[in-house]
């Protein structure tokens, strides 16, 4: 549905963004990830036709967005990190004031004020100014505003900026509900967002792509480097250590402790191999007692570090 190819923008000097190449299906929630700088924002002005590449381009639906960016503006739905309100005006009288500047009809105005309203859990407050909400209240009259004219995508800057923990659950569970119709990409760098929210996940580093698939798919891709967390009763930790540190694929014995008379010990795996049979036909030779044998795969917040380390 949506295409960028090798779309490229300078500020001066600054590489914002670098050769980027991405293909957005239609109906998938997007997750725009990376550090504070990646080019995620740059990115997204760009698919809005707020901003103009240096190289490159975006179509959308076949349509390019040099040639045809009135079409695909009215396609989109933009809510930028800052939703821009009219804090003075009742949230019932900006949401006409919004759905007269899209041109909807008197009949359909009332009603998608509604729908909305609904759908982004406004009732409560139609009738408040916007100066009295909440910054997760102001989010959500940002959604609407972003909604009015029912738009195939919709486009996310840092929707959950600094949200408390219920207000960005309750955007959350309201980004679902439209990801089941509608085209989603949202920018972030929290990590907890693009897992709970997301089908897909770009993760961006300095206006490169250094990643793309979903969660699952990026922890599989790390699958060479994985933890066995291991608790044993009546072992030592120089015997555990000089066993396990030979087998083939254990980099590293590390000591986390004792407790109860257990010990325990994390081993540090780098092999594509499952080595965990190895594992435990070692610890069966031993008069040792097993008490936990657990495998944990590489956190996506480690896999993260990693692909944007350069920039810390």
């Amino acid at each position: 549905m949506i295409e960028l190819s090798e779309l490229t923008k300078y500020y001066g000097d600054l590489c914002a963004l670098d050769h980027i190449n991405l293909t957005i299906e239609k109906g998938r929630i997007l997750g725009l990830l990376g550090p504070n700088g990646a080019g995620k924002t740059t990115a997204l002005r760009i698919i809005t036709g707020y901003l103009t590449p240096t190289s490159g381009s975006v179509t959308a639906k076949g349509l390019s967005i040099e040639t045809d960016s009135l079409e695909i503006k009215a396609m989109i739905g933009y809510l930028p990190e800052e939703a821009p309100l009219y804090r003075d005006m009742l949230v019932y009288d900006y949401l006409h004031y919004v759905a007269d500047i899209r041109g909807l009809e008197q009949e359909r105005k009332e009603t998608r004020i509604r729908e909305l309203a609904g759908i982004c859990g406004l009732t409560e407050v139609m009738h408040r100014s916007i100066n009295e909400l909440s910054k997760g209240f102001k989010q959500r009259v940002g959604l609407a505003h972003a909604m009015m004219n029912d738009p195939e995508i919709l486009v996310l800057d840092e929707p959950t900026s600094g949200l408390d923990p219920n207000q960005i659950a309750d955007i959350r569970n309201i980004i679902k509900r439209i990801g089941l119709e509608k085209t989603v990409i949202l920018s972030t760098h929290i990590l907890s967002e693009v897992e709970a929210s997301c089908d897909r996940v770009v993760i961006i580093n300095r206006g490169r792509i250094v990643a793309d698939g979903s969660t699952e798919e990026l922890r599989k891709s790390s699958e060479s480097e994985y933890t066995l967390n291991v608790s044993l009763k009546g072992a030592g930790d120089e015997e555990v250590e000089k066993l396990f540190s030979p087998i083939e694929g254990v980099a590293e014995v590390q000591r986390l402790g004792a407790e109860n008379g257990s010990r325990s010990f994390k081993l540090l795996c780098r092999t594509p191999e499952d080595i965990r049979e190895t594992i435990y036909r070692t610890i069966k030779q031993q008069e040792w007692t097993l008490l936990e044998f657990r495998q944990e795969s590489k956190s996506l917040e480690r896999i993260f570090r990693e692909l944007t380390k350069e920039s810390e």
